[in-house]
């Protein structure tokens, strides 16, 4: 396993707790989470760049910003929405489909090989997904925005990551810019359509947080995991993801592991583990 494939596991383990942190956050609208927590990451990061002299990194072609800007703001943008208005154990979960939409993505975009191994991994992903919202799950009215939303955002995380290899020349210190541009974005999105509630103790601790880990550093070690890694290993090992972001939310009192769920977090984990296993 390479250096770049291990730090793009290290943005993984980060996303774990993407859930359990925007939940802290609850009560605050979707877009300005976004914005204030890619403020943060992005501020830190840029700050980063000037005590090293690298801010010509983020001189970079149109394309790049519509990519990094386009991935990182839509992808998050969609997360937390999904979040607000859908039950957030499930929704989380749907989110997940990402890992198995990068897999499948790999081949056509990429050219890499799947194999029946990681197509079984994916398939048995894909039904612990489908487990989760599909015929006989119970969901409060007014859910299916938020599961829209959830479903769009992982189709969003995926065509951004598989796509991160063909612009592989953008470097890794120009995510900083794009961490800004997302924040403004965000900000101007949030005043047109929301309005503005004061944080609590609790959400401006989340929202640091999520600008520190998941919303900021996790983003720079996936740059580096995508480009130089193997995004086959990336997308299967992800299907860990949603298990442990599950069990951080229930731990945090956001809801009940029943046999349905459990079933379904089984699934991910083998599908997960028969998908890495795979070789070539």
């Amino acid at each position: 396993m390479s250096r770049a494939t291990l730090l793009g596991i290290g943005a993984l383990l980060l996303w774990a707790f993407l859930a359990v942190l925007a939940r802290g956050a609850a009560g605050l609208p979707p877009l300005q989470v976004t914005a204030m927590a890619f403020a943060t990451g992005g501020a830190l990061a840029t700050a980063g760049l000037a005590l090293r002299g690298q801010l010509a990194a983020l001189r970079q072609p149109p394309i790049a910003w519509a990519h990094g800007v386009g991935g990182l703001f839509g992808y998050h943008a969609l997360y937390f929405a999904a979040l607000a208005w859908a039950p957030p154990v499930e929704a989380s979960l749907l989110n997940y489909l990402w890992p198995l939409l990068i897999v499948l993505l790999s081949a056509p975009i990429l050219g890499m090989r799947l194999g029946a191994r990681r197509l079984a991994g994916v398939g048995l992903g894909f039904l612990g997904c489908a487990l989760v919202v599909g015929p006989g799950a119970a969901f409060p009215p007014g859910a299916l925005p938020g599961f829209l939303c959830a479903a769009a955002a992982a189709l969003t995380w995926a065509v951004y990551s598989v796509t991160a290899r063909r612009l592989s020349a953008v470097p890794t210190e120009a995510v900083a810019g794009f961490c800004l541009a997302s924040a403004a974005l965000a900000a101007i999105a949030h005043l047109l359509f929301e309005v503005t509630v004061i944080p609590d103790a609790r959400q401006l601790l989340s929202v640091l947080l999520l600008g520190l880990g998941p919303v900021g550093a996790a983003f720079f070690l996936w740059d580096v995991g995508m480009k130089r890694g193997d995004p086959r290993l990336l997308g299967t090992l992800a299907y860990a993801v949603p298990v442990a972001s599950t069990l951080l939310l229930l731990l945090a009192g956001e809801g009940v592991l029943g046999p349905r769920l459990a079933l379904a977090a089984a699934l991910v984990v083998g599908g997960g583990w028969v998908a890495a296993s795979a070789k070539g």
